[in-house]
């Protein structure tokens, strides 16, 4: 076999390996999608009526703050997934195990590998999840095929990016604990953004940053497909940013994992 393929064979092995702990492990996967569900409930029901009527929108209410704040809600679940991403690689890399692998004719690349593939695929499944409660209770996306399928390529780049990141999170930790506290500003970033508040609204210096970091952009382009808004340079931003976070993650998540393994 070339090496390729054994790359690819020792990859398949390690996702299911990851795939295996998914099933094993389940709180791990519940804790991480709820947060979403619960904040996605408590800001429609709690604070939507008022933040609804805010926005401006035919009808407003908590019909239209639960089409508002969908996409938000969407961002901060694949944050939470790659939160437990970190959480596992620490585990990986501070419970012996990648030393047992150094010792196994294993591709060195296919146990990060492994982690990516199983963390989008967790991704996938907690999206799922999520976007599906949200139609329970009122979001009402007025996107065709089109759209949701630009809609789903716009979450793959931004999941991979954010998975990757939370991989070398993960690799710089020292312990368990350090891996799931490092994440925690993706999870925080759709509050400071355009998640649940038009940026408009918020103090200058807030809403200069609300406006350009990462998160708003992909929040809007994401928000334009689904709903039918304008999304403007937003599609170029997220793409933009999803592109730099991957490829400089992936360079840190490498230099760390060869710095870690080498001994």
């Amino acid at each position: 076999m070339t090496t390729l393929s054994l790359t690819v064979s020792d990859s398949a092995t390690m996702l299911r390996r990851n795939l295996r702990h998914l099933v094993r492990y389940p709180s791990m996967t519940v804790m991480l999608v709820g947060m979403p569900i619960i904040l996605l409930l408590l800001f429609v029901y709690v604070f939507g009526g008022t933040l609804g009527t805010g926005l401006g929108a035919p009808g407003g209410g908590r019909a239209a703050y639960v089409d508002y704040v969908t996409p938000g809600i969407i961002l901060m679940t694949i944050a939470s997934t790659a939160q437990g991403t970190a959480i596992s690689v620490a585990m990986d890399m501070t419970e012996g195990i990648i030393a047992r692998f150094r010792t196994m004719a294993i591709a060195r690349a296919s146990v990060l590998t492994g982690h990516v593939l199983g963390s989008l695929i967790q991704a996938a499944l907690s999206l799922g999840v999520v976007i599906g409660v949200a139609v329970l209770i009122g979001f009402r996306p007025t996107a065709g095929l089109v759209e949701w399928t630009a809609a789903v390529g716009v979450l793959a780049m931004i999941t991979f990016a954010l998975v990757w990141l939370s991989v070398a999170l993960g690799l710089v930790s020292k312990s368990v604990e350090t891996a799931s506290n490092l994440p925690m500003v993706l999870v925080l970033l759709p509050f400071l953004g355009s998640g649940f508040v038009p940026t408009d609204s918020m103090p200058v210096g807030l809403r200069w940053f609300a406006e350009y970091q990462p998160f708003s952009p992909v929040i809007e382009t994401l928000r334009g497909l689904l709903l039918g808004g304008p999304i403007g340079n937003n599609a170029v931003l997220a793409i933009g940013w999803s592109v730099a976070i991957a490829a400089l993650s992936y360079l840190w998540a490498r230099r760390l994992y060869v710095r870690r393994t080498a001994h």
